[in-house]
């Protein structure tokens, strides 16, 4: 029996024929709902199996690209950590070879001055005549110690001359004594002359005689480049 539908007011029978047209009308909707739910790949996939796969993948690959770069990074560092070692005991033994140097030449420097003060004993335990022989040798032995020129004849010959081997001898009479700075001693040196030219370790005495010798022989070298060269008042 056929059905009446209403369309705007009006009711329209349907047959069977009109039914089955209605049906396929349908499942031809249907279908292409069901289409429009397909990828345009036009391949169905299962939805609980791709993405599971998809992030297990994605997972394992991010930890082994971060595995990579943690051991790049240990690499370097080890790298760094040898060279920075290696340059460590390169300076450490660096400075071992220079404080063995500087050691090295503190104990050599030490010898020589020991040596030097042994000397300087020894030329001091040496004893002299007390006369103007011994005066004259142990003069000279100091002179030659600090580069001071001057023979023995030479000092001897100014000796004689300016106080005949007085050690004591002063001059009153002449320019110095006027302006209060008289000659004394054996080659007859004003105290100022002697002040300025007398050498250490010896008395500082102007009468001592080889104190006068050796700072006279010390201002004749520094005038006249030795007391050999002086024959007259200087």
């Amino acid at each position: 029996m056929p059905k009446n539908i209403f369309t705007r007011g009006r009711s329209i029978s349907l047959n069977r024929k009109h039914k089955i047209v209605a049906a396929g009308v349908g499942t031809l909707g249907a279908a292409a709902v069901a289409l429009t739910a397909v990828p345009a790949s036009g391949q169905t996939t299962t939805s609980e199996a791709a993405p599971t796969a998809k992030v297990a993948y994605s997972t394992k690959q991010i930890q082994d690209v971060h595995a990579g770069v943690t051991g790049q990074l240990a690499g370097a560092s080890q790298k760094v950590a040898a060279i920075e070692a290696k340059q460590e005991a390169a300076a450490k033994k660096e400075t071992a070879a220079k404080k063995a140097a500087a050691k090295k030449a503190a104990a050599k420097r030490e010898a020589k001055q020991s040596a030097s003060r042994s000397a300087e004993r020894t030329e001091v335990k040496k004893s002299y005549p007390n006369n103007l022989d011994g005066w004259i040798r142990e003069a000279r032995a100091i002179m030659k110690k600090h580069g001071i020129p001057g023979s023995y004849e030479g000092i001897h010959r100014n000796i004689m001359r300016e106080s005949s081997g007085n050690p004591m001898a002063i001059n009153d009479w002449d320019i110095n004594a006027i302006n209060g700075i008289p000659s004394k001693g054996l080659l007859q040196v004003i105290p100022p002359t002697f002040e300025a030219y007398h050498v250490p370790g010896t008395s500082k005495n102007i009468y001592d005689p080889v104190a006068n010798i050796v700072a006279a022989c010390n201002y004749a070298a520094d005038k006249y480049g030795t007391m050999d060269n002086v024959d007259s008042a200087y």
